[in-house]
């Protein structure tokens, strides 16, 4: 079937799927040392491989391939408002639905499995995009434009700028420790229960209500850009056919991965550099574009596209595919599963990630032959549509009969 009849972007399910096996990689951290253990790794004592592997997820991987998912949520955005207008319905309303959704699942997801839930974020993030839905494509392209350098303002001026307290009032080291000492024992040989209140009960830092109505306020501006691009690129229908479109991605991979993996490298090697904070800040951005034309690229040549197929069926199963990440690596290295929290190492957890991920490329494989959803796919649908169906009304052809 042709995208016309679908609706869909087989690039975009492609390049959806190749980000759920990067964020696979990126959280994989979090899954083995937790949220804030990652960073402080040197309390794991990794051997001298892990220690390469690590650097290479920190450079290549994350912070890169979470803004890919981003820009196709802005993406998937524009074509779900294109497909509710071709059938004469609510936009709004029914992007306001979606939204709901999410935040619902995120909430569950986050409060009962895993403390690295995205899906509550993009819920919210869905009800201030719905002011760029009906935005010119180059009125959406600068304000994109203009929240990425307000972003990096920010950055320099929190790099430079220092507020006397002001990090230890976030993190005090003496409350990470121990806090992280206190994961390692819990997530290791913890029941569910006990899991469950340490996650959503203890953090490490001050809850500082100004300090944390700022990060509120601040969330948008720096998270808009990459849904914002996304927007942009399906307003100038980027992806339909990447044949015609192959030299705009070649120069993107060309010019954007290198730059984005020096300044990605900069950062991680010289973390205590001021300068260095715009690098990371830039860095994942940059990068994201550049894998995002690197796939779009691999599309335009008859050796790769066997290859790259694999990755779309996981793409069109996102959500699901996206929790079952969480339920799989939760069960492995959590207490009330094979307590492996902190011993796998990275290395092992990267092939441990490719494992998953191979396993998830088969299960949507299969189920694909057999149904055109997921079942939180449906579930969303079902909910959004408001019908037993998860399907659009179709209005326009009742109108067309009636004529």
């Amino acid at each position: 079937m042709n995208n016309t009849t679908t609706n869909r972007v087989n690039s975009i399910d492609g390049i959806r799927g190749f980000s759920l096996f990067g964020i696979l990689l990126a959280n994989l951290l979090i899954f083995q040392y937790g949220l804030w253990g990652k960073d402080e790794i040197e309390f794991f004592s990794l051997s001298s491989v892990d220690q390469v592997m690590y650097g290479v997820i920190k450079i290549a991987i994350e912070g890169s391939f979470m803004p890919i998912f981003t820009f196709l949520f802005g993406y998937s955005l524009i074509m779900m408002k294109e497909s509710l207008e071709r059938r004469k319905l609510k936009v709004k309303r029914h992007v306001a639905r979606r939204a709901l959704f999410l935040i619902a699942i995120g909430i569950v997801h986050s409060t009962f499995l895993w403390e690295g839930d995205i899906l509550f974020f993009y819920g919210l993030m869905s009800f201030f995009l719905l002011l760029f839905l009906k935005r010119k494509k180059t009125t959406i392209l600068v304000w994109g434009l203009v929240l990425f350098g307000i972003m990096q303002f920010f950055v320099i001026l929190g790099s430079f700028v220092e507020v006397d307290g002001a990090e230890e009032d976030v993190i005090d080291p003496e409350t990470l420790m121990p806090y992280i000492e206190r994961s390692i024992d819990i997530y290791e040989s913890g029941t569910y229960s006990e899991i469950m209140n340490f996650r959503n009960n203890e953090v490490p830092i001050e809850e500082d209500g100004l300090v944390l109505l700022a990060m509120v306020l601040v969330a948008p501006i720096f998270s808009a850009p990459m849904f914002l691009f996304g927007m942009y690129a399906a307003k100038v229908k980027l992806f339909l056919n990447p044949k015609k479109e192959k030299k705009r991605y070649l120069f993107g991979s060309i010019l954007l991965i290198p730059v984005g993996l020096f300044l990605q490298t900069t950062y991680f090697f010289f973390p205590e550099v001021n300068w260095t904070q715009i690098s990371i800040s830039m860095g994942g951005t940059l990068l994201s574009l550049g894998y995002i034309s690197l796939f779009a690229l691999l599309y335009t040549k008859a050796s790769t596209v066997t290859f790259i197929k694999i990755f779309e069926n996981v793409g069109k199963l996102s959500m699901t595919n996206y929790l079952l990440q969480t339920v799989i690596c939760t069960t492995i290295f959590y207490g009330y599963g094979l307590g492996l929290f902190g011993q796998l190492g990275v290395t092992w957890g990267i092939l441990l990630g490719i494992a998953v991920f191979g396993f998830q490329v088969l299960c949507s494989t299969l189920y694909l032959k057999y149904f055109r959803s997921g079942p939180f796919e449906k579930m969303s649908r079902i909910w959004t549509y408001l019908t037993f169906s998860g399907r659009a009304k179709v209005k326009y052809r009742k109108e067309k009969a009636a004529a």
